[in-house]
């Protein structure tokens, strides 16, 4: 019944998201080449063998509950950035189905691995979306068999889940939402503006209304004609595409709405890119009868697990980014259910003095992407992602006590270990270690246009009050 009712093919669809999720899980792999051993590997912030010992694998399943070591990390992300560009490249697609769905299902594997382990450093809400988006397209197969329209529609309620899902937590959260009036605000308090954000934010509140209107009309109204017959599931993939393309252009948030526009293909069908551009559709063949048994399991298995995102989507206390089992699939999504008015910023310090007194000079660390020097422009990261960035972010608002891995991280800066400051931008002190480190909060703001005019500097701040006072390796020591 489904198929003949929605009986157009999804060719050119299917080969975006396998291309696009391909790129996603290359990015991954190497954002977690850079980042994964000073953030979580053996001298890590939160080592992995301490995690291992406490929690269950069965709770967050992991190739590295078997053995790990930083080298043998590093052959398994290598392992995923070369599966990655077979995928990118279609390499996966020149063979028999079992082998399309033996790489697909390698790259969920491995990369389900280093999330497990990942601790605060891989919570976000796109590690889950990469991985349930990684496993459907294991169900997809090589471009000269037909993409069934089960797993089109099984990508179809992913998007929906992730953009009703945020429409929702909107709704029920912050007031500013129902007034309009949080994209005055968030522009400049998201965690991690890019060049863009700054003429966003100064635009007048009139427009700031309209484009808060329109997000509540993509997420909550557009998104269910993705399950209409066509062409209103393209249309309405269209506005999701586009909506998502708004949020690139305005600020850094890792791969997740890239991998919303990619997965919302799913509603572009061939007849309807066919109408209006001029593209030509390969022949394809009959799934095999074992391959569309498959198939047909895996959309009991999705309809079955959705009951929790459905129930919590329904619910007065909704979930963000929650993931009901430990191995990411059918997970529920939502971001930003309040917006934080004011930005405040910790800007960490040192110095080489032996003592210190009113004279000491202090010289600030530079971070990759979250601001610290006024004059700098907010920097374009992703679909990159700054894992440390981010989390200042969040200790900023939550205090230090909630966040111990910061010791540990300014620890590693007065012993020099050079591992972590290639996490940041610019470390003062490349000849000698400092000797003391504080780190104090400010509140940073947009300047105005006329203010950026007159300064050439992208934010002004002020200073509130010390978030760490001055500390040593010494002070150190049990951290």
């Amino acid at each position: 019944m489904l198929e003949s009712f929605y009986s157009d093919s999804y060719w050119l669809a299917r080969f975006i998201i396998q291309r696009g999720v391909g790129f996603s899980y290359l990015i991954a792999f190497l954002v977690a080449l850079n980042q994964f051993k000073p953030l979580v590997g053996e001298n890590g912030l939160y080592p992995v063998r301490r995690f291992l010992n406490r929690i269950p694998f069965k709770k967050s399943p992991s190739i590295f509950y078997w053995k790990y070591s930083d080298s043998f990390f590093t052959i398994i992300a290598w392992t995923g950035v070369i599966l990655s560009l077979l995928a990118v490249f279609g390499i996966s697609d020149m063979g028999p189905i079992w082998l399309s769905m033996l790489i697909w299902l390698l790259l969920w594997i491995l990369y389900q691995s280093i999330v497990n382990v990942g601790q605060v450093f891989w919570g976000y809400g796109w590690e889950s979306l990469l991985l349930e988006a990684g496993f459907y397209v294991i169900f997809l197969g090589p471009l000269h068999y037909e993409a069934s329209i089960f797993v089109i529609f099984i990508l179809r309620w992913l998007v929906f889940r992730v953009e009703f899902g945020a429409g929702l937590i909107k709704m029920r959260g912050d007031l500013c939402w129902r007034e309009l009036t949080c994209m005055n605000h968030h522009h400049e308090t998201q965690p991690m503006p890019n060049p863009l954000s700054w003429l966003f934010h100064n635009l007048p509140q009139g427009y700031h209304k309209f484009e808060t209107l329109g997000n509540h009309f993509v997420q909550l109204v557009v998104v269910w004609f993705l399950f209409f017959p066509q062409p209103f599931a393209s249309v309405a993939a269209l506005l999701i595409m586009g909506s998502q393309m708004y949020l690139i252009f305005s600020g850094n948030y890792s791969w997740l709405n890239w991998m919303t526009v990619i997965l919302a293909t799913s509603g572009l069908s061939d007849g309807f890119l066919q109408a209006i551009l001029s593209i030509s559709i390969p022949a394809t063949t009959a799934t095999p009868l074992w391959f569309w048994i498959l198939i047909v399991a895996l959309a009991v298995a999705v309809i079955w697990m959705s009951r929790g995102p459905v129930i919590n989507m329904i619910s007065p206390s909704q979930k963000m980014n929650f993931s009901f089992n430990p191995i990411h699939l059918v997970n529920t999504y939502g971001a930003f259910g309040s917006v934080t008015r004011r930005r405040n910023e910790i800007v960490i310090e040192g110095t080489t003095d032996e003592e210190i007194t009113n004279e000491t000079e202090w010289k600030a660390y530079e971070f990759k992407g979250k601001p610290t020097d006024p004059y700098r422009m907010p920097p374009q990261i992703a679909p990159y992602h700054c894992r440390l960035d981010w989390q200042m972010w969040f200790a900023a608002m939550r205090g230090i006590r909630n966040a111990p891995w910061l010791l540990k991280l300014i620890k590693r800066f007065l012993q020099d270990d050079k591992p972590t400051l290639k996490l940041i931008k610019k470390n003062p002190f490349e000849e000698k270690p400092p000797r003391f480190i504080r780190a104090r909060l400010f509140q940073y703001e947009f300047t105005s246009i006329k203010e950026k005019r007159e300064t050439g500097n992208w934010w002004k701040r002020k200073y509130l009050s010390p978030y760490l006072n001055p500390v040593s390796l010494k002070d150190l020591e049990g951290v």
